[in-house]
């Protein structure tokens, strides 16, 4: 993304071989000759760099440093200057500048101050927002989980980096991720980064659940000096704070249509322009967006854009309910009693036989978020080592379903030959996608399952309306 860059000089010649030079290694740049034109600048032109002699007709390099800073405190200035020396230098620090040359300018050095005070204000801008975080600990060895859903999951995980792995133009496909709330769909979209080739570049999430519709599109694109009532100095959006790396949209369904516009242009163009801006910046993103709601539904009430979904879903991932995932529950509850156990000092705890049945049983409707809280809690209030069926109270009531079940077949007794279970399972979803002509919304509540869920075991059946 090429910055821009303001070169207030009242020596032509100077500041036409600089703003050449500049043009040359991709900043974009403009001249003002005096401290009129460089305030003007300022507003017009919304540079990232001021680059600013120290003798000016008007007013001296000082005194015009305070005005920028009253306009716009973050902005970076380089002074520069025929009157070296070390009070001068002092008195340029002091007044706000960033850096400071002395003249004859050495372009080859110009380019190098540049590229350290941008290098440090990106920095400063994505480290406001987000802390580094270990890529060993967010790969696609942290998505625990010996189930078949589990193991599907992570084989299309691998297949999409490996696919990446060998772009030609380093451009990744958006990638959709569905399922139900405490899935754990984060984790999903944090494995795509930290085992992708972006894994050294920033991951920035957002909820977009968490802000209000009227600043989610202001703290995704950022916004300029004068754009809307409070913005008293200029912010780079997140979309900037993720170049290079990945932004993750976190309950995409819930963004308003407006917003909606702006995010599939960035999709299709790889360009941005911050609120009250005239400038567009072209930016290399990799979009990962999940949500729990229905999109299709969404779409067909008109409150999601058909072309945002098509956008978004070039690669599907479905986060599988911890219900469906059998044995994975008793896997998880051993990792968040060993970590919860060595957070509150309990390092020696275990699950007695009945609770590990009762939580094996339990439909969690929360998913894997209610059950590392549900630990959490047993651990917090545990007496002895071993947590008993009544460290779990809620496992004791009738197991929780998303809706009720149907009855799709007459009950009837297992024969003495016995059964194969996956026969059985894809016969009751052929019932269910037939009865209601493949409407796999109308199915899924016949069958008693999310319409994520369902997606899936129609995947692992390779199910086909045609057939």
């Amino acid at each position: 993304m090429p910055h821009a860059i303001l070169i207030v000089e009242d020596e032509v010649i100077l500041a036409k071989n600089i703003k050449t030079y500049l043009e040359r290694h991709d900043f974009e740049a403009r001249v003002a000759g005096d401290a009129a034109q460089a305030l003007e600048g300022l507003d017009s032109f919304r540079p990232d760099v001021v680059l600013m002699d120290y003798n000016l007709p008007g007013m001296d390099g000082l005194a015009l440093i305070g005005e920028f800073r009253r306009r716009d405190a973050q902005l970076p200035i380089i002074m520069m200057t025929a009157h070296g020396g070390v009070e001068v230098a002092v008195n340029a620090m002091k007044s706000g500048a960033s850096d400071y040359l002395s003249k004859p300018i050495a372009l080859a050095e110009l380019k190098l101050v540049l590229q350290r005070v941008l290098k440090v204000e990106r920095m400063e801008g994505v480290l406001a927002h987000y802390g580094q975080r270990e890529s060993a600990s967010h790969g696609i060895q942290a998505l625990l989980g010996q189930s078949v859903a589990m193991r599907e999951m992570r084989r299309t995980l691998r297949q999409i980096l490996e696919a990446e792995s060998a772009l030609q133009d380093g451009d990744p496909p958006a990638v959709l991720i569905t399922g139900e709330t405490g899935t754990g769909k984060e984790l999903v979209a944090r494995a795509l980064h930290y085992d992708g080739q972006r894994r050294d570049k920033p991951f920035v999430e957002i909820n977009c659940a968490s802000i209000p519709s009227t600043l989610l599109e202001a703290e995704l694109f950022g916004y300029e000096r004068g754009a809307f009532t409070d913005a008293r100095q200029r912010k780079p959006g997140l979309v900037e704070a993720a170049d290079g790396g990945t932004l993750f949209l976190d309950e995409i369904g819930e963004i308003d249509l407006s917003v909606q516009a702006k995010l599939l242009k960035l999709l299709e163009e790889k360009q941005v322009r911050r609120l009250g801006g005239t400038r567009e910046s072209k930016v290399d993103v990799r979009i990962v967006a999940a949500t729990n709601r229905d999109l299709d539904a969404m779409i067909r009430e008109g409150r999601f854009r058909a072309d945002l979904y098509y956008r978004l879903r070039i690669l599907f991932v479905c986060a599988p309910p911890l219900r469906d995932r059998g044995d994975d529950i008793l896997l998880l509850a051993q990792s968040f009693l060993q970590f919860h156990g060595k957070r509150y000092g309990k390092r020696n705890l275990a699950l007695a036989e009945a609770a590990q049945t009762a939580l094996r049983l339990y439909a969690w409707p929360g998913n894997v978020r209610e059950l590392r809280n549900a630990v959490e809690q047993a651990v917090l209030l545990a007496r002895t080592d071993v947590l008993s069926l009544d460290a779990f109270p809620f496992c004791v009531a009738p197991p929780v379903t998303a809706a009720p079940t149907p009855q799709l077949v007459d009950a009837a007794t297992l024969p003495a030959g016995g059964v194969r279970m996956q026969e059985v399972e894809r016969d009751l979803l052929v019932q269910a996608l037939v009865k209601t002509g493949w409407n796999t919304t109308r199915a899924a509540k016949l069958l008693g399952l999310s319409r994520d869920t369902l997606r899936y075991r129609i995947d692992k059946y390779q199910l086909k309306a045609s057939e």
